[in-house]
């Protein structure tokens, strides 16, 4: 079960899902989750593994410190969590479904904020599933953070936000302790 905006959010792309194919980016109405605005983005696919933010909202630039356009949101992650991210990210753009990141959000010193990350395909004019729309949800207060910016988010576990239940596709492999694909 996820949070409630993240639940929110994904059962608004299901409504405008066109049986199997991703809902149409123009289908999304920003003005249908006015509440959530400040905690949304949207990705465009670039090319394998690149995804840069289109646009970001406030909760998002106040979070990281920054205006995160054009960025690529792999990078936002750790070294070892941008593989494990880039392959689900090319599986649900396949599968056509929600994905949810349980991640912790790291500041440069101190405790971790927990967060809810979802991301769900959008479909462009081309057919092509090129965007993707997705929430920030913090989990725990950010209050923790002491106005410290976000320096790098890293993967507790990658969920399908169909089912709640891990990416079948995904293997994760440990050297040392160490996460490595």
């Amino acid at each position: 079960m996820f949070h409630s905006n993240t639940e929110l959010l994904i059962e608004y792309w299901r409504a405008r899902r066109i049986g199997p194919m991703a809902p149409a980016r123009a289908s999304v109405d920003p003005s249908e989750f006015t509440p959530l605005l400040p905690q949304i983005f949207i990705v465009g696919r670039r090319g394998f593994g690149d995804y840069g933010f289109r646009l970001a909202g406030a909760f998002l630039a106040d979070l990281h410190g920054r205006d995160l356009r054009e960025e690529n949101i792999l990078n936002l992650w750790e070294p070892e969590d941008r593989h494990p991210l880039q392959m689900a990210l090319e599986t649900v753009r396949r599968r056509v479904e929600p994905l949810v990141v349980d991640a912790d959000a790291w500041p440069e010193y101190g405790l971790p904020v927990r967060i809810e990350l979802m991301m769900a395909p959008l479909t462009g004019l081309s057919g092509d599933v090129d965007r993707m729309i997705g929430l920030y949800q913090p989990l725990s207060p950010t209050a923790v953070l002491m106005n410290r910016k976000v320096q790098s988010l890293s993967i507790r576990n990658i969920l399908s936000g169909g089912l709640g239940e891990p990416l079948p596709h995904l293997r994760l492999a440990a050297v040392n302790g160490r996460r490595i694909a």
